[in-house]
């Protein structure tokens, strides 16, 4: 009679602390990966790493309405800098591992 108890007890303990553990991923707008065009978090660059190709981090900063992308390179800090135009003025820009894209002041 102990064992059927026993054994019993034991799987609803498994089967309760397995369902405890799955939790769903949270749909929303409060952990972005990567910030949608036009929406920085930060004025200034933020450094961490990066995992952007050169391609994609001329892309993102193409998106934030640039032209003429040139001389990108990664830097110490994870941000990728190099030059480019919006409108008629050229600038140095940099885009951080959270897609944050900002002129060089």
């Amino acid at each position: 009679m102990k064992r059927p108890l026993f054994l019993i007890v034991a799987t609803a303990l498994l089967f309760t602390g397995s369902a405890g553990a799955q939790q769903p991923a949270k749909d929303g707008p409060n952990n972005n990966a990567v910030n949608s065009p036009g929406q920085n978090n930060s004025n200034a660059p933020v450094a961490g790493r990066n995992s952007f190709t050169e391609g994609q981090a001329k892309s993102k900063i193409e998106e934030a309405g640039y032209t003429n992308v040139t001389a990108l390179k990664k830097d110490d800090n994870g941000v990728w800098r190099g030059k480019a135009t919006k409108g008629s003025a050229s600038s140095d820009v940099s885009v951080d591992f959270q897609g944050n894209v900002n002129p060089t002041k």
